[in-house]
């Protein structure tokens, strides 16, 4: 389990996480949501020795993640982030690079092992064919995917994502999720992701936390957060909440302005 016990951090005298607390099981697949500047990739560096908390603690599996070997935390947590540069180097060469962590010793260069995992993670992302292509040939799309071949290829038991769907679209969202979602239940790999859209976030969490303001406004279930008065709170936007009638998950609809208008001359 990672436990966040009694979180308070942040950056010098701007904005700070306050008593954050949520406990996310092992293999399940768990969204942090919430409104721009509310607290999330804040969060996620917390999670993963970015930023030191000034108060509380981060346990994994029972242990401050501050007191275990920075070699043993890459082996067992693996992050994809938004922005990471690529540019010189082919694919292959760039999902190879996460086999750092299990170096040995005075090993510099990747085995033949380590190629056979690289490779591994990319026909699970259907990559592979991209090996010999330059990071700047590919599209965003495919872009994002290698970036999760990277990280599985680091053979993480935690895999944590800042927003991996922004910017991508629809077509190449639901790829990007529907492979974390396999991947979650194939390999009993923990996924704990930011999500903007609320509709992805319902379609494919078991768990969301939503934050307002540095704090965990509401945690639990997508039945249980996203319902019509908990996102007006937050949002300050009219919703409209109905049920997916395929999924039966909550679906948020939105209500522009001009729509508004039209319901008060009613």
């Amino acid at each position: 389990m990672f436990e966040i016990k009694n979180l308070t951090c942040g950056y010098d005298k701007r904005f700070h996480l306050k008593d954050v607390n949520l406990a996310i099981e092992e293999g399940g697949f768990f969204g942090i949501i919430g409104p721009n500047g509310s607290g999330k990739t804040t969060l996620l560096r917390s999670m993963t020795r970015v930023l030191k908390p000034e108060k509380g603690e981060i346990l994994l599996r029972g242990n401050n993640i501050w007191h275990i070997d920075l070699r043993e935390l890459a082996r067992t947590i693996s992050v994809v982030s938004q922005s990471v540069s690529t540019d010189d180097l082919n694919v292959g060469e760039f999902v190879l690079l996460s086999r750092i962590p299990h170096y040995r010793g005075l090993q510099f260069l990747e085995t033949k092992h380590d190629e056979e995992i690289a490779d591994n993670a990319m026909t699970l992302t259907d990559t592979l064919k991209f090996k010999d292509r330059a990071m700047s040939e590919i599209s965003g799309g495919e872009r994002q995917l290698v970036l999760i071949a990277r990280a599985l290829a680091q053979e993480p038991k935690y895999l944590l994502l800042d927003e991996p769907t922004s910017h991508l679209d629809i077509t190449h969202q639901v790829r990007v999720l529907d492979l974390l979602k396999r991947l979650n239940r194939e390999l009993s790999l923990t996924v704990i992701i930011i999500l903007h859209d609320l509709n992805l976030a319902s379609e494919y969490c078991d768990r969301v936390a939503l934050l307002s303001g540095g704090a965990v406004y509401k945690e639990g279930s997508p039945q249980d957060v996203l319902d019509y008065k908990t996102i007006e709170d937050v949002y300050k936007t009219v919703v409209v909440v109905e049920k997916n009638p395929i999924s039966l998950k909550p679906y948020i609809i939105l209500v522009s302005e001009e729509e508004k208008r039209k319901v008060r001359k009613k």
